[in-house]
């Protein structure tokens, strides 16, 4: 739900919700980022990422997917802008120098968009990965669509560009708290409001950016939280119910939420959410 899990999406009118964003990004690093390692898993071992791969992430949020591969053996370089909390976190990840610990071999983490690598290190690029799952929330492929057609002529033709989104509503137990954002969200309603994901969401997306699709998959991220107060926390940190606190109040908000998690409570107190997600493998 990235990088990272979902794109970070503000309401078009009204007040923006008030959030300690610094919290947020912990949260998302410390419960919600971790939900989408199958998904990471899959991909690499399909691509076969190891010493050889020089991989570029796109909205590379907090930095796990590019740990994951620069364990591996990849060399790795994240791209993430607008989210400067996110990125340091990935900082801290991947570049640990201020705490006296070696930084992951030829790892690079920019603010910034593409457009901005220089042109020797581009040439080198063998995947890219733009993990910000998609299909779950209206115009939130907007930004990729042009990320993915800057990153195009800039790596060069043939890479392989991985592209993720939401599987089929009936197979993602979160869709029934996504719902709860669309409808809280009302007066907002339109870009940023819940829809289910479609079937060729990712294909669409490709071919917007000029890329050509070249496989598939499907990969089971099932969310799991130790307990309602964790699930809460782990879903607000990707920002989908953003809209939804400003067009009621926090209060609201958290109890439709917590509402909606407790079907999936189990007897533990922990809670489950069984997901589907899809990637697409395309190429430049």
């Amino acid at each position: 739900m990235t990088p990272t899990l979902v794109r970070q999406h503000l309401p078009h009118s009204g007040a923006a919700p008030q959030v300690d964003q610094w919290a947020r990004a912990r949260d998302w690093a410390e419960i919600q980022e971790r939900m989408l390692v199958p998904l990471y898993e899959a991909v690499y071992e399909r691509l076969e990422v190891g010493s050889s791969t020089r991989l570029l992430g796109l909205g590379c949020g907090s930095g796990l997917a590019l740990l994951m591969a620069a364990a591996r053996g990849a060399s790795v370089t994240g791209l993430q802008a607008h989210a400067p909390e996110r990125l340091a976190l990935a900082r801290e990840r991947l570049l640990p120098e201020a705490r006296g610990t070696r930084a992951r071999a030829g790892a690079r983490l920019t603010d910034g968009e593409p457009t901005d690598i220089d042109d020797e290190a581009a040439a080198a690029y063998s995947l890219v990965t733009a993990f910000e799952p998609v299909g779950c929330v209206a115009g939130d492929s907007e930004g990729l669509t042009e990320a993915l057609a800057a990153a195009g002529p800039v790596v060069g033709r043939g890479v392989p560009v991985v592209l993720a989104g939401w599987g089929p509503p009936e197979r993602c137990a979160t869709s029934s708290v996504l719902r709860v954002a669309a409808k809280l969200a009302d007066p907002l309603r339109g870009a940023g409001s819940w829809r289910p994901a479609l079937r060729d969401d990712l294909e669409e997306v490709a071919q917007r950016a000029g890329l050509r699709p070249d496989g598939s998959g499907r990969v089971a991220c099932p969310f799991g939280y130790a307990d309602v107060d964790n699930a809460v926390r782990g879903l607000l940190s990707t920002g989908l119910f953003d809209a939804a606190v400003a067009a009621t109040d926090p209060d609201q908000v958290d109890k439709e939420m917590r509402e909606a998690v407790h079907p999936y409570k189990r007897r533990d107190g922990t809670v489950w959410m069984p997901n589907v997600f899809r990637y697409l493998i395309a190429r430049t």
